[in-house]
């Protein structure tokens, strides 16, 4: 396979990226086309497949892979591809610090290219930045418009990875709308089309946490796959979230938090809220700034204080636009108005 690999790389022809899928299909190797791919973005010469290969990395997780190629992009002679790396750096920023999100929407709303291609890319930074500034009626917009965008590029195998973006801002969307049924839809959609661990993991979380008010048993089948893949695939920052946040929220929900302990102090006192010991949770919530709605959620329902209830229903609805979980105050506020 490396002859083969090395006869690809040095062609006078050039190969797009789904053409290049397809041939390594056709080879017999103990390696992925995953894998393969992955290394071919890195290494190719092609101008196309520098650009393309940056979403291909994205997509399937590979981040490291894709700050080497983002670089590349910076480097090259040419404009496009200057333009893309600009993109998937602003994505990659946006991973480390959401609040970035508040001054690069500006940047990308004066970006102006014909490129259909990067018309699409620019959108779907732009609904990152939506999901982080917690604008999620502004995710519509490109629910709305997506046919459009895709009906302008030629190029089917990138469209399949945006179309795969664009079921996870459905999840997100629909998810906040208190849509279930829409949602998991297309969680299941991306489950059973897409190979991508990464990119499981993260879908196996969202439909843990839908179950949050219908069932643990199928929440924590969720949220233990996406424990288990994240495990496997060694991603760490997925593990904390998981063990620390997800699982001790989903338990201390339903009252179910024998033998569970966590790290994180909003989910401590959550636990021992669940455990009755309403005094010991106010104590760790006094250290807390308290500025989540879980948070003043968690101090409500302690102190049993309609206002802090209140006051937590209203974040989670017009700071985030949140209509599902909004239901966590919404419910202990009829409790204590029964």
């Amino acid at each position: 396979m490396l002859e083969v690999y090395g006869s690809i790389l040095s062609t006078k022809y050039v190969l797009t990226l789904e053409q290049l899928q397809e041939f390594f299909l056709l080879e017999d190797s103990s390696e992925s086309i995953t894998e393969l791919t992955r290394r071919f973005c890195l290494q190719s010469s092609s101008q196309d497949i520098q650009k393309k290969g940056m979403e291909f990395l994205y997509i399937h997780g590979y981040f490291d892979d894709l700050k080497v190629l983002i670089k590349k992009n910076k480097e090259s002679e040419h404009f496009s591809n200057n333009q893309w790396a600009d993109i998937y750096q602003i994505m990659m920023d946006l991973k480390k610090n959401r609040e970035l999100a508040f001054t690069i929407l500006p940047r990308l709303n004066q970006l102006k290219t014909s490129d259909p291609e990067l018309v699409c890319l620019i959108e779907l930074a732009k609904a990152s930045c939506y999901y982080y500034m917690n604008r999620v009626d502004k995710l519509g917009y490109i629910l709305a418009t997506y046919q459009q965008l895709f009906s302008a590029i030629d190029d089917r195998l990138l469209v399949s990875y945006f179309r795969t973006r664009i079921r996870q801002i459905s999840i997100i969307y629909f998810l906040k709308r208190n849509e279930m049924i829409t949602a998991r839809k297309f969680g299941y959609q991306i489950l059973n089309e897409m190979l991508n661990p990464f990119i499981h993991a993260d879908i196996h979380i969202k439909l843990g946490l839908s179950y949050t008010f219908e069932s643990l048993e199928q929440g924590m089948y969720h949220l233990s796959e996406a424990l288990r893949i994240s495990k496997e695939y060694q991603f760490d920052k997925a593990v904390n979230l998981i063990e620390q946040r997800n699982i001790p929220f989903l338990l201390a929900h339903f009252n179910q938090v024998e033998n569970i302990s966590t790290q994180d102090k909003s989910e401590q006192a959550h636990i021992e809220i669940a455990k009755g010991n309403n005094g010991k949770a106010i104590e760790i919530l006094n250290e807390l700034p308290l500025n989540t709605p879980f948070q003043i959620y968690y101090l409500g329902k302690a102190k049993q204080d309609k206002q802090l209830l209140i006051k937590s229903y209203l974040y989670f609805i017009e700071k985030q636009g949140d209509h599902f979980f909004s239901k966590l105050p919404l419910y202990e506020l009829k409790q204590l108005n029964s």
